[in-house]
């Protein structure tokens, strides 16, 4: 099994429902992305997947939510953007970009430099 990753960025803004403390008020993070495949095959060039392609869409999913009140998108409806949350819709939207022999396996969402959350379906 190859495995690829690839590390990117966005800028957001929100608030975490059902919480007591600090974060239920409204503040921003810049979020450092992590995303990881798995495919068992190579193309011609010796390529899982051109990183290009896998940075161009995790970016074009990540446009979605940068510079964003992340509470007023339509998937944060009625559940707490929180980082886990944040990291199952990346991991959810990209899994229906790859759906062939490149398989998502891990999105991690480091909301500071000490603490991240990730999303996978194991």
């Amino acid at each position: 099994m190859y495995r690829l990753m690839i590390c990117t960025h966005f800028a957001a803004a929100h608030n975490l429902m059902n919480y007591q403390g600090d974060c239920e008020n409204l503040h921003g993070h810049n979020w450092k992305v992590e995303v990881t495949v798995a495919t068992r095959e190579l193309d011609k060039a010796g390529l899982g997947v051109d990183f290009k392609i896998l940075k161009k869409e995790t970016n074009r999913i990540l446009d979605l939510l940068d510079h964003k009140y992340l509470n007023d998108l339509p998937f944060f409806k009625g559940i707490s953007p929180s980082s886990e949350n944040i990291a199952r819709f990346v991991f959810e939207e990209l899994s229906k970009v790859f759906q062939e022999s490149v398989v998502v396996e891990n999105v991690r969402i480091w909301e500071s430099d000490n603490a991240c959350a990730s999303y996978s379906l194991d």
